[in-house]
């Protein structure tokens, strides 16, 4: 078989098993087995590819159908134009701390995790974006061991309450139950942050927070009520308001 007919074959498998962006997937995944850039597949259409090819990407494409995660298989995932190894524990693999690095040079950036492997996973992922000396990184059950205080604190925690478990896709519960879960309501860790804030924001200084769907109403009930200032929300590309914003001093 071809490429061409190699990525026809398995996104039309994706689709009956119902893969989201099956031929975007498909050719992920072709790409990694032949070691190529995605883009590069198009100039190779007629390539025949042989069975040493084909074994190591049947078992990825039966994986893959079967609802594991596409950067699980791939071993990576990008954001924001660069490329993050990915981690199993937690979200601490750097993304946005490294991002946010990479934008803003004159930017001073602490990152904390509470795993190690996380923080080890984040320190590689560092090293691989020539940002080593940009970004400190802190082992701390979130603000718990941090001192210093910040211009700006960003969060993506855990925000799933434990009982919608059962709303959500293969995929994602591929992940670890750490790296989902809060508690029963969702929003816990969002709120112990909320609740360690002031005293590690400079003033003025701004908090920005990835939310859960359906807390948004009342977690800017609890940063009003904790006297935080200029407060307002964004939502995100299908209208559900994720993001929260506030200011305090």
């Amino acid at each position: 078989m071809t490429v061409l007919e190699v990525l026809q074959a398995t996104t039309a498998y994706f689709k009956k098993h119902n893969v989201e962006s099956p031929r975007l997937n498909a050719e992920h995944l072709l790409a990694h087995v032949l070691g190529r850039k995605r883009i590069e597949l198009y100039l190779e259409f007629e390539r025949v590819l042989t069975e040493s090819d084909l074994a190591p990407l049947r078992d990825l494409v039966k994986r893959r159908s079967e609802g594991e995660p596409l950067q699980h298989l791939l071993g990576t995932v990008e954001f924001c134009g660069h490329v993050f190894l990915c981690v199993d524990v937690g979200t601490g693999s750097g993304v946005i701390a490294l991002s946010l690095a990479a934008k803003f040079l004159e930017a001073e950036v602490l990152a904390v995790d509470i795993s190690d492997d996380a923080l080890a996973l984040a320190h590689e992922n560092a090293a691989r974006l020539n940002l080593p000396d940009r970004v400190r990184f802190l082992k701390s059950n979130l603000l718990q061991n941090v001192e210093e205080t910040f211009d700006l604190i960003v969060a993506n925690l855990p925000y799933i309450s434990t009982q919608a478990r059962h709303t959500l896709s293969r995929e994602v519960l591929h992940d670890p139950a750490v790296a989902l879960f809060a508690s029963v309501r969702g929003d816990e860790l969002v709120r112990e942050l909320i609740a360690q804030v002031p005293s590690r924001l400079r003033p003025g200084g701004m908090l920005a927070l990835e939310i859960g769907l359906d807390q948004s109403e009342a977690l800017l009930s609890d940063l009003a009520e904790k006297n935080y200032r200029d407060i307002y929300s964004k939502t995100d590309y299908s209208g559900v308001t994720r993001f929260l914003f506030a200011r305090y001093g």
